[in-house]
């Protein structure tokens, strides 16, 4: 039977096989292009695919990039702050008086690289939560164009580093299909690194890889643990520090009362001043505070008063609102005002795969899933780590970002396997005689 995978490759696949504790898959940012066994340093991969110096002295392999048409990122941004406000509010329910921090953008890369070698209904489950639009051509053109767009926010005042690649085990196969795909829609390249062999050794390096492209704000994601039977690791890392274009002067912060969640008081830093757009939209209020270059901004999102002690979120409707009045194609805007925005330091990390499977995204953590696009030995996702910090301060934004999402691979037996779950025979024989050396039957193997 054949599958067409998300990306539109061909995904041939037979019976599935059991899953096995063999391998599993994590998103941060990096895709290895040699499948099967290793290449050395100045050559080509097993498939004569070009390879490079990559993160932690790990040889990467490339796939091979398409050039896409021209197509707007923007349906991707939507689909994005569409996940990350679903995702804000389960978590949220789980951690009502907690602070959270995640970034959207770093944990749909890392579940975008899973889907595309995913199939069926697998592809349609992720897509929904994912809040993607429509597969085919027009995708992998919108993801080319979104990986760009996130590589030209670095400009003066602003600093923005985004990798995403895939690591895998020497001894498992990646169809070359996947590499390609996800050279083309997310620039990921492939690493070898021995997972399955030794996961402690593959955390050392991973963790390497992301605490360099985070600067050191995440040092550590995986573990020796976290690693075991995994065989593929998809990993986006985001790192942002930015200026603002109208920078906070130290000299008018000052300690304040801050309500919390809870429903306590407490002492709070709050930075004061400047003169920003604000718009509000169904008893939300937002304002917008712009970095250097002209690109980035942060929008302070503050809600109803009634809704304040819970975990409210803005409808699509209400943000569609509040971004047309502050970029002034409607909804209701306000005259410039300044703020008292708390200085806030924020680290979160968390296990999401339960989190996932309960907003609809569970067939992908199943036997039942389909990832064969990515490998006939793929079986289904086993972890999706995530980690983030944001510190905001008088002087600008410093945040960092990484996912690991995690891919079990099936054994390599086809048939469901023979149970001896009735009397049966043993035969200990000499196989170049025949001589019998033992026989028994065993009719209750918990008797001695």
């Amino acid at each position: 039977m054949t599958r067409v995978g998300a990306a539109g490759q061909l995904a041939r696949g037979g019976r599935r096989a059991r899953p096995a504790a063999a391998g599993i898959a994590v998103a941060v940012g990096l895709v290895l292009a040699g499948c099967g066994s290793g290449s050395g340093p100045g050559r080509g991969g097993p498939d004569g695919s070009p390879t490079s110096s990559g993160p932690a002295g790990v040889t990467m392999a490339h796939g091979v990039a398409a050039r896409e048409p021209s197509a707007s990122p923007r349906p991707l941004g939507a689909a994005d702050i569409a996940f990350g406000l679903t995702v804000l509010g389960a978590w949220c329910r789980t951690r009502p008086q907690a602070n959270l921090v995640l970034s959207p953008s770093s944990l749909a890369s890392g579940l975008g690289m899973a889907y595309l070698g995913a199939g069926d209904g697998t592809a349609q489950a992720m897509a929904r939560v994912l809040h993607l639009p429509a597969a085919g051509p027009q995708l992998a053109a919108q993801l080319q164009a979104r990986s760009a767009a996130l590589r030209s926010l670095d400009r003066p005042g602003v600093t923005v580093a985004s990798s995403d690649q895939v690591w895998t085990d020497p001894s498992l196969t990646t169809r070359r299909g996947y590499l390609n795909a996800v050279a083309t829609g997310y620039r990921a390249g492939v690493a070898r690194v021995p997972l399955l062999s030794d996961p402690g050794r593959a955390a050392r390096q991973i963790d390497q890889a992301i605490a360099a492209a985070t600067r050191g704000h995440i040092p550590r994601l995986l573990s020796a643990d976290a690693l075991q039977d995994i065989g593929w690791v998809l990993t986006d890392a985001l790192y942002l520090n930015a200026a603002w274009a109208h920078p906070f002067q130290a000299s008018a912060t000052k300690s304040e009362e801050f309500q919390t969640a809870a429903g306590r008081e407490v002492s709070a830093k709050f930075m004061t001043g400047g003169q920003f757009h604000q718009a509000q939209a169904a008893g939300w209020t937002a304002v917008s505070l712009p970095y250097r270059g002209d690109r980035l901004a942060m929008l302070a999102l503050l809600p109803p008063a009634e809704a304040a002690g819970g975990c409210a979120l803005p409808s699509t409707g209400t943000m569609a609102s509040l971004n047309g009045a502050l970029s002034g194609g409607g909804g209701t805007a306000v005259p410039a005002t300044a703020v008292a925005l708390p200085r806030v330091d924020l680290s979160t990390k968390a296990e999401l795969k339960g989190l996932l499977a309960g907003l609809g995204m569970g067939v992908a953590f199943t036997s039942a899933a389909d990832f064969h696009g990515l490998s006939p030995q793929a079986c289904c996702i086993g972890l999706v780590e995530h980690a983030a910090t944001l510190q905001v301060g008088e002087k600008g934004t410093v945040a960092s970002a990484a996912t690991a999402v995690g891919l079990m691979p099936t054994d390599a037996q086809a048939n469901p396997p023979l149970v001896f779950d009735r009397p049966y025979l043993l035969l200990v024989t000499d196989t170049h005689t025949g001589e019998p050396l033992f026989l028994a039957r065993v009719a209750d193997p918990s008797a001695h």
